[in-house]
């Protein structure tokens, strides 16, 4: 990866990868190389969401505080 890749642009490799192993027809030693490749691929994607879950548990009130994110429990309820 020499530029950063966005999470989309590296969810997209690790299908490509996930695509080739599973037709089993890579050799061997590629076939290497494409799982250390998808679990770089694995790990970036798992850091990018963490910190997108770390911004999101908090929110910036009206007067610039942050306070926790409070989940609703009726998500999805119509009234």
């Amino acid at each position: 990866m020499t530029k950063q890749q966005t999470f989309a642009e590296a969810m997209a490799e690790l299908e490509g990868i996930v695509q080739k192993l599973e037709q089993g027809e890579v050799p061997l030693e590629e076939a290497i190389d494409l799982y250390k490749k998808g679990m770089e691929l694995s790990h970036f994607c798992h850091v990018k969401l963490q910190n997108a879950e770390q911004q999101l548990i908090s929110v910036v009130n009206e007067n610039g505080e942050k306070q926790p994110f409070e989940q609703t429990s009726d998500r999805g309820n119509a009234e």
